[in-house]
């Protein structure tokens, strides 16, 4: 969809709506490059975090946005939003560019207006180029937000939203004035581009969402107008197709394939592979070599049979390209060994012709109250054809954010994807649960003679198998993935973020499964425990003492908050303490960071608490630059594995505080 702006009544008016969106916004500028990039460099198949501005400054470039041909020169402009894909190929011995990171956000709650608007058209993921009336005024904003920005201070971030709004101005009075061609990106390209990127990952419809920066219901709703597929669905019969030219092409085993396509279970894999193609893997790789044999051509291969290949066009093909960028922040790049021949491999977006709609923000569950505030419970019998009741035939109706939904009085075979920790809490014994949690360290007891269900969520034929009369779930109402479970078993579905810690979940559990005065000893104990592990710290600790939760994973460093997971529930919020006061508002608004080891000691407070799969306290203090920290000279770090700080359910919350307590007071 092209929207012709400035060209008629109708144009200026949806010009006028973007001015209005942009001055309700609330907007955050996240990051700012400069980049140069000589003859034979480039930046391929970049995905953009967020919204973007990119300014080139200098030379000239092909660029390719979401497969859309621009060929770009000095001092012009390129807007696109979250989720596009982005190539830059130097046309020229020297090209120099800009790009500033923002995200953009309409406050809740907003007037209906202003919310109707941003589903009609959103103007924080458009796609636009334009060369300004006054390039070199521009130019020297964009040379001082990045000045600005290196310096880190809040005054110069103050500064850099200043100029930023300064800047957006002069687009938007551009944009008003002039005709200048804005196109909606192709939301069903985008998404198969990423699962085409991702398919061998854990990928599901709220990662996907997330990463293009649309609601579950959008994307899905579209998504199956322009393929005929939901997205789920899509990803599987890529995973297949994937699957089945590595059958016909290698002697791979069955659990090798079924690995590299992204799943872990190899029955699981064959039950979904004979579904799709009708047989067996084995079978299949039997037939297509018996037929392979017959053929004089040996290079047979496997199509996919929702997907369509071509080489997509660049300036010379016989460069290698490599990317090099000025600055901490890196894009992903092809070397020059590599990138012929993934160029050469690309696949091409499906169904161009079928463009994306326009995105909301708002959440499926907006506008809904908690379900722990929410739930009602209405109680009636059923009766066996005898007329007989029993208990265990009882039912109760549960009013929950989805609707009310009649389960057992006493369900006897749970199927939990989320909530273990509490479900555990109440005495109660799922008989079913994705792999995942069967692996979190605090629940192993209790879990080890529970069935896996499958890898992240689990897979709808092992539900099925295990019969449930019960399930319970972090799908949303307005995910796929509710509505197939639902047509299983009676489905509880409380999605993530509803239930805000161990209080919340439990009253709201117990009341779900009638034991009330479980959940109440049970908090009390949480209590009660919380209590002594914070008294016993406070003795040794001093008050004002800080504390950051750092993650090192593979040559990288993170910084969590206080809903993350790595112990930031158990240190801020179960034992009190507080991250380093420049730090605190930032890492307790975003939850996490990725950092440079240049702002390591900005971050740094006078303990650390250090998730490491590698890395030992005497690898950190070997370290060069760790062991500058204060915390690490004072031998304040506690060093654990992923496996222990991961999870964060009120069980391992619980073991979380205590085990840090014991460090602290000197007992381990």
């Amino acid at each position: 969809m092209v929207i012709e702006v400035g060209r008629g009544e109708e144009d200026t008016i949806i010009v006028d709506d973007h001015i209005l969106l942009w001055s309700q916004a609330s907007i955050k500028v996240l990051d700012i490059r400069h980049t140069m990039m000589r003859t034979g460099d480039a930046l391929y198949s970049y995905r953009l975090p967020t919204s973007m501005f990119l300014l080139a400054t200098r030379g000239g470039a092909q660029v390719l946005l979401d497969g859309m041909e621009i060929i770009l020169d000095r001092f012009q402009v390129i807007h696109s939003g979250k989720g596009a894909q982005l190539d830059i190929f130097p046309t020229e011995e020297l090209f120099e560019y800009y790009m500033i990171f923002y995200k953009a956000s309409i406050p809740l709650p907003s007037r209906q207006e202003i919310i109707r608007l941003m589903e009609r058209s959103n103007p924080f993921q458009m796609q636009y180029n334009l060369l300004p009336n006054d390039p070199i005024s521009l130019f020297h904003k964009v040379k001082l937000m990045d000045q600005e920005w290196r310096l880190s201070g809040s005054l110069e971030r103050f500064q850099v939203k200043s100029l930023f709004y300064q800047f957006v101005y002069s687009i938007l009075q551009q944009l008003h004035r002039q005709g200048i061609d804005m196109k909606e990106p192709d939301l069903a390209a985008q998404a198969i581009s990423y699962i085409e990127e991702h398919y061998a990952k854990s990928v599901n419809l709220e990662s996907l969402a997330e990463s293009l920066n649309y609601s579950i219901p959008h994307l899905s709703a579209l998504f199956k107008k322009c393929t005929g597929y939901s997205p789920i669905d899509y990803l599987i019969r890529i995973r297949i197709d994937k699957a089945a030219s590595l059958l016909s092409e290698t002697n791979a085993n069955i659990r090798e394939i079924a690995a590299s396509v992204g799943y872990n279970d190899p029955y699981y894999f064959g039950r979904l592979f004979k579904k799709i193609k009708g047989v067996s893997p084995d079978r299949f790789r039997a037939k297509e070599w018996v037929q392979l044999e017959a053929e004089d051509n040996p290079s047979k291969f496997i199509r996919s049979s929702i997907v369509s290949k071509r080489i997509r066009r660049y300036i010379d093909s016989d460069n290698h390209y490599q990317y090099k960028n000025r600055g901490e922040s890196q894009m992903y790049t092809h070397s020059k060994s590599t990138a012929a021949a993934t160029l050469l491999l690309s696949f091409a977006l499906l169904l161009s012709a079928c463009s994306g709609g326009t995105s909301t923000t708002r959440t499926a569950t907006e506008g809904t109250p908690s379900p722990s505030s929410s739930i009602s419970v209405s109680q009636s019998s059923a009766q066996s054809n005898s007329g007989q009741t029993t208990a265990d035939l009882q039912t109760k109706v549960i009013s929950t954010i989805n609707g009310d939904v009649t389960i057992p009085k006493n369900p006897q075979r749970i199927v939990a994807d989320q909530y273990l920790g509490s479900i555990i809490a109440l005495g109660i014994t799922p008989i079913g649960t994705p792999g995942l949690h069967r692996k979190n360290p605090y629940l192993a007891e209790a879990l080890k003679e529970v069935e896996d269900v499958g890898d992240v969520n689990g897979s709808l034929e092992k539900v099925i198998d295990l019969q449930p009369d019960l399930i319970v779930t972090g799908a949303s109402e307005d995910e796929g993935r509710y509505q197939q479970l639902s047509k299983i078993a009676p489905t509880i579905s409380i999605p993530y973020g509803e239930l805000k810690n161990a209080h919340e979940e439990l009253t709201f559990f117990g009341k779900l499964f009638g034991k009330e005065k479980e959940a109440e000893a049970w908090l009390a104990d949480y209590d009660r425990r919380i209590a002594v592990a914070r008294e016993s710290v406070e003795k040794v600790i001093p008050p004002d003492a800080t504390f950051t939760i750092f993650e090192m994973a593979d040559k990288v460093t993170y910084v969590y908050g206080d809903n993350f997971g790595r112990g930031g529930q158990a240190v801020y919020q179960a034992l009190g303490f507080k991250p380093p006061a420049p730090i605190a508002a930032e890492i307790l608004e975003k939850q996490w960071a990725e950092l440079s080891n240049e702002v390591l000691s900005k971050y740094a407070g006078d303990y650390i608490i250090l998730t490491s799969n590698v890395r030992t306290l005497e690898d950190v203090k070997a370290d060069p630059i760790w062991s500058t920290l204060d915390a690490v000279k004072n031998n304040h770090v506690y060093v654990w594995k992923e496996e222990r700080s991961w999870y964060y359910d009120p069980i391992a919350v619980l073991s979380q505080t205590e085990e840090i307590a014991a460090w602290l007071t000197g007992q381990q």
